[in-house]
């Protein structure tokens, strides 16, 4: 399997399984924040188990420096806390359309530090992406949202830099970084949840909300993300903004909104063709042997 068919996979499979979260949020009558905290407990607990299983451990991890792992853990919190705290003080349509600028922050980022290319395939099908989620926004941008909007770029800025950090320190340990991060969150979350203990199906929801969309598909992305430039990483992960609805859709019959399926379909038409013609006109490829 070429490197670049394997980081495409894993990151699509990240995606998909992030945007089951609103199945989780349906089926849970918690307040946001109990619900994060559990949820990056949970998250947490899946990737120590990940870490403890994974006995052998890369000769290369002891070349990066062990500051990097609680400051990109911290990171990661930011990045979960500033979503769900951008979700409470403003729209979700808001924080979907600053979202949408994810490829072109973390190519910003990706060519400032390693020099790595914004190819001219990236910016188009960014492009057309960010007008599709404006159009699911539905421009509704008011003054009392600035603090929302802060915190969604906040949580967009910090998840980027991740993500090029994972291609930028090969020898990183993801899961360690993506552990830490779940970890802080829960302390961030601490003051604001509720401290009653929720019903054991309540736990079992929470718990397999947590193992997947907060740990494993941490996971799969960051790891995916490792070989694939990052602005070609954020803009698959645009896909999250269409799945999304679609599966509430599906499973609770909630019907989206024409502007939601208008522009749900443009993003969806730019990804594709965006991966469609890379794998069309891309020249030979190292495989994972040589990664």
């Amino acid at each position: 399997m070429q490197a670049r068919t394997y980081g495409t996979l894993l990151v699509s499979i990240a995606t998909i399984m992030w945007s089951t979260a609103g199945l989780f949020v349906r089926a849970l009558d918690l307040d946001v924040w109990t619900v994060l905290g559990w949820r990056s407990l949970f998250g947490g607990l899946a990737l120590a188990i990940i870490i403890f299983a994974k006995k052998r451990i890369s000769a290369e991890a002891g070349k990066v420096s062990l500051y990097l792992y609680p400051l990109f853990g911290l990171m990661a919190a930011i990045s979960m806390y500033g979503y769900i705290g951008a979700l409470k003080l403003t729209t979700v349509a808001n924080v979907l359309a600053i979202y949408a600028t994810v490829p072109f922050v973390a190519a910003a980022i990706a060519y400032l530090w390693m020099r790595e290319k914004i190819s001219r395939r990236v910016l188009i099908a960014s492009l057309i992406a960010f007008v599709g989620v404006l159009i699911v926004a539905g421009f509704s941008a008011r003054p009392q949202d600035i603090a929302g909007n802060a915190l969604a770029f906040l949580m967009t800025l910090t998840f980027s830099v991740l993500l090029v950090a994972a291609r930028r320190y090969p020898a990183l340990r993801l899961a360690p970084v993506n552990a830490l991060g779940s970890g802080f969150c829960v302390l961030l979350c601490l003051p604001l949840m509720s401290h009653v203990m929720p019903s054991p199906q309540e736990i079992l929801v929470l718990a397999l909300f947590g193992s997947t969309t907060s740990g494993i598909a941490y996971l799969l992305f960051m790891t995916g993300g490792r070989y694939i430039p990052s602005s070609e990483a954020g803009l698959i992960g645009l896909l999250d903004v269409v799945l999304g609805p679609l599966w509430v859709w599906l499973v609770f019959s909630e019907t989206p909104a024409l502007s939601t399926i208008i522009g749900g379909g443009i993003i969806l038409i730019s990804v594709f063709w965006y991966l469609w013609s890379g794998v069309r006109g891309a020249p030979p490829r190292r495989t994972l042997k040589n990664v």
